[in-house]
Protein backbone atom coordinates (compact mmCIF):
# COMPACT_ATOMS: atom_id res chain seq x y z
CA UNK A 1 0.00 0.00 0.00
CA UNK A 2 1.38 2.96 -1.20
CA UNK A 3 -0.31 6.52 0.04
CA UNK A 4 0.68 10.07 0.68
CA UNK A 5 0.68 11.89 3.95
CA UNK A 6 -0.16 15.07 4.05
CA UNK A 7 1.98 16.49 7.13
CA UNK A 8 4.67 19.00 7.48
CA UNK A 9 8.62 17.53 7.42
CA UNK A 10 8.88 18.17 10.90
CA UNK A 11 6.16 17.16 12.05
CA UNK A 12 5.92 13.85 10.80
CA UNK A 13 10.20 13.44 11.34
CA UNK A 14 9.16 13.76 15.07
CA UNK A 15 6.48 11.02 14.75
CA UNK A 16 8.57 8.78 13.35
CA UNK A 17 11.50 9.52 16.13
CA UNK A 18 9.13 8.45 18.82
CA UNK A 19 7.57 5.47 17.10
CA UNK A 20 11.36 4.48 16.82
CA UNK A 21 11.83 5.08 20.69
CA UNK A 22 8.86 2.61 21.11
CA UNK A 23 10.08 0.23 18.43
CA UNK A 24 7.81 0.33 16.35
CA UNK A 25 7.50 2.52 12.76
CA UNK A 26 4.90 4.34 10.99
CA UNK A 27 4.03 2.10 8.63
CA UNK A 28 3.26 -0.52 11.00
CA UNK A 29 0.69 1.95 12.95
CA UNK A 30 -0.56 2.78 9.70
CA UNK A 31 -1.12 -0.73 8.90
CA UNK A 32 -2.75 -1.38 12.29
CA UNK A 33 -4.84 1.25 12.45
CA UNK A 34 -5.87 0.59 8.46
CA UNK A 35 -6.87 -2.97 9.68
CA UNK A 36 -9.42 -1.64 12.01
CA UNK A 37 -10.82 0.74 10.33
CA UNK A 38 -11.30 -1.88 7.30
CA UNK A 39 -12.75 -3.81 10.19
CA UNK A 40 -15.04 -1.18 11.08
CA UNK A 41 -16.28 -0.18 8.05
CA UNK A 42 -16.57 -2.55 5.18
CA UNK A 43 -19.39 -4.83 6.15
CA UNK A 44 -18.85 -8.36 7.13
CA UNK A 45 -19.74 -10.08 4.65
CA UNK A 46 -17.93 -8.90 2.13
CA UNK A 47 -14.31 -8.75 4.34
CA UNK A 48 -15.79 -13.13 4.12
CA UNK A 49 -15.80 -12.71 0.28
CA UNK A 50 -12.51 -10.80 -0.21
CA UNK A 51 -10.93 -13.26 2.34
CA UNK A 52 -12.36 -16.54 0.47
CA UNK A 53 -11.22 -14.73 -3.29
CA UNK A 54 -7.67 -14.25 -2.10
CA UNK A 55 -7.54 -17.46 -0.22
CA UNK A 56 -8.49 -19.54 -3.80
CA UNK A 57 -6.29 -17.23 -5.68
CA UNK A 58 -3.32 -18.29 -3.36
CA UNK A 59 -3.74 -22.35 -3.82
CA UNK A 60 -2.12 -23.59 -6.84
CA UNK A 61 -3.63 -26.52 -9.23
CA UNK A 62 -0.99 -29.04 -9.14
CA UNK A 63 0.96 -29.45 -12.42
CA UNK A 64 0.46 -33.22 -13.62
CA UNK A 65 3.44 -35.48 -13.25
CA UNK A 66 4.41 -37.07 -16.61
CA UNK A 67 3.96 -40.70 -16.92
CA UNK A 68 7.22 -42.81 -16.48
CA UNK A 69 6.60 -44.81 -19.89
CA UNK A 70 4.75 -42.52 -22.06
CA UNK A 71 6.44 -39.06 -21.12
CA UNK A 72 2.84 -36.86 -21.12
CA UNK A 73 1.43 -35.94 -18.50
CA UNK A 74 -1.58 -38.94 -18.91
CA UNK A 75 -1.07 -42.27 -17.98
CA UNK A 76 -1.76 -45.00 -20.40
CA UNK A 77 -1.55 -42.15 -23.19
CA UNK A 78 1.51 -42.02 -25.96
Amino acid sequence: MKKNIDMGEEKLSALEMYLAQKNTTLDDELTKYAEQLYAKTVPQNVRDYIEMTSVKRTVKKPKSVPDKESGTGVPGQI
